[in-house]
C-alpha cells in the first residue's frame, strides 16, 4: 500500500460557505491583487487562470509553495465560495518545498491546516458580514424576485420550510 502521507501534500484545504450575494460582487472582492496580499502576507499568489465570474485560480509562493483556487458557483439566491489550497511547506528563503521528517508530518499537517484553515475562515466571514450587511437572517437578498415577488427590507420569514424544522428538533433531540 503507498505511503499516502508522503504523496498528499501537507497543506490539502476544501472549504465551501454560502454567501447571499451577487457572484459579480464577490468574483471583484476575489480577483483584488491588494486584497490577497492583505490576508495572506506571507504568501505570493499569481493568478494562474482568471475565471471572471467564476473566480480565479493561483500559484502559490512564498511560506507555501502550491496552488489554490476561488470557485464561485451559484446558488439559489446566493453564492456558493469554494475554496482549495494545495501546497507544501517552504524551506526558509526559497520557494520549494522543505523536507519534513515522516514521524513529524502528522503533526506538521495538523498545525498547518489548523492555521490555514482558520486564516482562510476569518477572510470569507469577513466578505461575507461586509456583503450581507443589512440583510435579516434566512432572507433573500434584498430586491430579489423570488417566487414573483421583490423581497423587502422588512420581509421576516414567520415559518421555517418542514425540513429545516424538523432537521433544527433532531439536533436539539441528540
Amino acid at each position: 500500500m503507498p505511503d499516502t502521507l508522503s504523496t498528499m501534500p501537507l497543506v490539502d484545504l476544501i472549504d465551501e460557505t454560502f454567501v447571499v450575494a451577487d457572484r459579480a460582487v464577490l468574483a471583484r472582492i476575489f480577483s483584488d491583487p491588494a486584497a490577497w496580499r492583505a490576508w495572506w502576507p506571507g504568501l505570493r499568489l499569481e493568478v494562474h487562470q482568471d475565471r471572471g465570474l467564476e473566480g480565479v485560480r493561483w500559484n502559490v509562493t512564498g511560506d507555501l509553495v502550491g496552488t489554490s483556487e476561488v470557485w464561485l458557483e451559484e446558488y439559489g439566491d446566493g453564492v456558493i465560495v469554494h475554496y482549495f489550497l494545495r501546497a507544501e511547506p517552504t524551506a526558509r528563503g526559497l520557494d520549494r518545498p522543505r523536507r519534513i521528517p515522516p514521524r513529524r508530518v502528522p503533526a506538521t499537517r495538523q498545525r498547518l491546516a489548523r492555521r490555514y484553515t482558520l486564516v482562510w475562515k476569518r477572510i470569507v466571514n469577513s466578505v461575507k458580514d461586509e456583503v450581507e450587511a443589512g440583510r435579516e437572517l434566512g432572507m433573500p437578498r434584498v430586491g430579489e424576485v423570488v417566487h414573483g415577488r421583490r423581497s423587502e427590507p422588512s420581509a421576516r420569514l414567520t415559518t421555517w420550510p418542514a425540513g429545516v424544522r424538523d432537521g433544527l428538533r433532531s439536533r436539539r433531540a441528540r
